[in-house]
């Protein structure tokens, strides 16, 4: 007999796929719709283009986009920085040889997740001087197109370069221009307002990432009639009047040496919170002689190499920091003849060398002194910034024993690896009556 029920449910099942297909949302509807990036304003500093001028651009739009510029004839995409949310900031020098064409367009573009938007400004373009038989434009004449002048780019000094610190800028010049000025290593092309006719100011906060060294350059910047001028601050950004310190000297004051082995005479300079030293104006007297030029010298320490012969040795260091404050330091020591090496405790540092760059990881000093004396060890870190608050990081403290040859050795890690640091190692050994200190600096890579 024939029988309906397996149409009835194949019917069903048909309508209920049906259903589905009436009330399922469409593909695309289910896709969530992202919106475009959009520029607010574009603008172009000068308002002309010529060969040599700097070109400051400046767009305002969308935050975390991809933003670059285009110049018509000129075949390179010119990338733009976000220097603050939604505000991106770009250069471009004009070369004599770019094939720029006539009136040109210049495009600026932001790409964010597959989208963009762009806007566009047409200038001027002057191939050369009013008059050129060559110029694709001519070009506006009037009275005052020379060249820009600062006359004044200064900076109010602070207490301390450090986080949050805020850094003043001033210049005087020609009114009517496009000012900024740049931080080398830290920021570029930062705006100045013009305040009054030819006075211009302009400020930047320190952050925390920011490291200024101890002779940071810093220029200002003033465009005007498609050409710029460039001046360096000639002052200290700090307001130093500390003198700096002369520290762990060695050999250290009074201290005696077994003759036969190579001296280091060595010292750091200390200019914590100040502008640091200047290298150039170290002097160094040993025994009278002047051995300056015989010297390693850097803006944090000196040391002189020499297999002196016995004798009484005082040494005598100047210097002075890069705001003018001077500093004078004197110390003696006593250079013994090999046979009192045995009234002597010796004591060595076989590795690192004093005063050698270290990695951030872990540091092992090796060391030689009196077969089983005890060793003990002391290190701290002290940040070595210029204008920075003088930190001090306790690292290490440690007693340990030289072995049966007089051999020893251990190991540091800061905690927080500080660029620029400096690391002094106090090593104090003792075995019966005997005693003898010494000292290792070393400083952190930056």
């Amino acid at each position: 007999m024939y029988s309906a029920a397996p149409f009835k449910k194949l019917i069903v099942l048909l309508l209920a796929l049906g259903s589905l297909a009436v009330f399922a949302p469409p593909a695309a509807a289910a896709k969530k719709s992202v919106a475009p990036p959009e520029i607010e304003s574009f603008t172009v500093v000068p308002e002309e283009l010529s060969p040599g001028a700097e070109l400051i651009f400046t767009v305002e739009g969308t935050p975390r986009a991809q933003a670059s510029v285009r110049i018509g004839g000129i075949d390179r995409t010119i990338p733009l920085k976000e220097v603050s949310s939604g505000v991106y900031e770009g250069t471009y020098t004009v070369r004599r040889n770019d094939r720029v064409v006539a009136n040109p367009t210049i495009r600026a573009t932001l790409k964010l997740r597959g989208l963009s938007a762009s806007d566009s400004i047409r200038v001027p373009w002057r191939r050369g001087p009013p008059g050129r038989a060559d110029a694709p434009v001519p070009a506006p004449a009037p009275a005052a197109q020379g060249a820009p002048a600062i006359t004044a780019f200064g900076a109010a000094p602070i207490g301390r370069i450090e986080p949050g610190a805020e850094l003043k800028f001033r210049m005087s010049g020609t009114p009517g221009g496009a000012a900024g000025f740049t931080i080398e290593g830290v920021t570029s092309n930062v705006p100045m307002r013009e305040v009054s006719s030819g006075q211009y100011e302009g400020s930047y906060t320190v952050r925390r990432m920011d490291n200024f060294p101890a002779t940071v350059r810093i220029t200002g910047a003033l465009s005007a009639n498609g050409r710029t001028q460039r001046v360096a601050l000639n002052q200290p950004l700090v307001a130093d009047g500390k003198p700096p310190v002369v520290k762990n000297m060695s050999p250290h004051n009074g201290e005696t040496i077994v003759a036969g082995t190579t001296t280091s005479v060595s010292a750091t300079f200390d200019d914590s919170g100040g502008v640091g030293v200047d290298p150039k104006s170290v002097r160094i007297l040993l025994g009278g002689r002047d051995i300056t030029r015989n010297a390693t010298i850097s803006p944090q320490f000196f040391d002189f190499r020499a297999d002196l012969p016995p004798g009484v040795y005082p040494v005598e260091v100047t210097a002075r920091d890069l705001a003018g404050n001077s500093v004078r330091q004197s110390w003696q020591f006593t250079v013994a003849p090999q046979a009192a090496a045995a009234t002597t405790l010796p004591l060595r540092v076989l590795s690192h060398a004093n005063n050698a760059e270290i990695g951030g990881g872990s540091t092992e000093i090796r060391g030689r002194t009196a077969p089983d004396a005890t060793v003990d060890v002391e290190v701290q870190g002290i940040a070595s910034l210029a204008g920075l608050i003088g930190i001090t990081q306790p690292i290490l403290t440690q007693s340990l024993r030289a072995d049966g040859n007089g051999n020893f050795a251990f190991s540091f890690q800061p905690q927080v690896a500080m660029p620029g640091a400096r690391y002094e190692i106090s090593l104090h050994a003792t075995k019966a009556n005997l005693t003898r200190d010494t000292k290792l600096v070393l400083f952190q890579k930056k």
